[in-house]
């Protein structure tokens, strides 16, 4: 008898509640701490409330969840004998899959951790993927090799509109920081394979469209079959100013689109106004 598998994932993912009912995952939250006070993403803080605390200029520090929340869950998830899969966010931004890994050598259930090497709405194809695959009787094998194909075909740029985020985290200086915001400096940040990059800088929110046209021009012969603007409080014009430019190519403008607060933890990392835009094409992506 081919034994359950649940799937389990962290709370940097981007899952609409009906998702997540839906397809019954389990996430282990995130934290981040404020003034001194440790907050459990979605469970003491939201999304909206992070916000107020950005826009009053307040920036968290984030911290991933203890080996025995892990270990707690595991055995919970377990213990009518069902498999875990544990679909985690990439390694390069936290040592949340690290903590996973360590931990499911630590029960006696089966688990099977993967390395998203993403996040947010890309890492949510995965598990959607992931969980149609289990209502379809794949194995395990099959179910690992259709996440390699998901991440192959997944694109997540990160439109930074405020580096204040970047300075506070060690990956640019104070006085480069000072000076990009005295000259409206932006940057794109992408997600290559083992880690980020700056794929483009310039000034003003021009860079960003100008970039939206060049992800349409991309994804011409290679189309476009979902997208998310997961964005930190964008304006809702902007966010649509960005969607129509990404799809001007696309055959089919219907597709699944999602235009929603990001995690606390990206919040952490990103800043005000950014904006991730994700894509899942037809075809595989260039992972440099």
């Amino acid at each position: 008898m081919t034994r359950a598998i649940k799937i389990l994932t962290d709370s940097s993912v981007q899952l609409t509640p009906a998702e997540i009912e839906k397809y019954n995952i389990t996430i282990i939250p995130l934290s981040v701490e404020l003034e001194g006070k440790q907050y459990i993403d979605g469970e003491t803080i939201t999304r909206p409330e992070l916000v107020e605390y950005l826009r009053r200029g307040i920036l968290p520090k984030t911290s991933q969840p203890a080996l025995g929340r892990f270990l707690d869950l595991y055995e919970q998830l377990t213990a009518d004998g069902s498999e875990v899969l544990a679909i985690m966010m990439a390694d390069f931004l936290s040592g949340t899959y690290k903590t996973a890994v360590a931990a499911a050598e630590m029960v006696d259930g089966k688990v099977t951790v993967i390395n998203s090497k993403s996040t947010d709405r890309g890492m949510a194809f995965q598990v959607i993927a992931a969980a149609q695959d289990i209502a379809a009787g794949k194995s395990m094998d099959e179910i690992k090799a259709h996440l390699t194909d998901i991440w192959h075909r997944t694109q997540i740029d990160v439109l930074v509109d405020n580096l204040d985020a970047l300075v506070a985290g060690g990956r640019i200086s104070k006085v480069a920081g000072a000076l990009t915001k005295i000259i409206n400096i932006k940057v794109i940040v992408r997600v290559n394979n083992d880690g980020l990059g700056i794929y483009a800088k310039g000034r003003g929110r021009k860079l960003f469209l100008k970039h939206t046209k060049e992800i349409a021009e991309m994804h011409q012969d290679n189309q476009i079959q979902a997208l998310s603007l997961s964005n930190v409080a964008t304006d809702p014009e902007f966010l649509q100013r960005i969607k129509d430019n990404v799809l001007v190519n696309n055959v089919n403008k219907d597709i699944p689109y999602l235009a929603e607060l990001t995690s606390p933890i990206i919040m952490t990392h990103t800043g005000m106004n950014a904006v991730g835009l994700i894509t899942l094409a037809e075809k595989p992506e260039k992972h440099e």
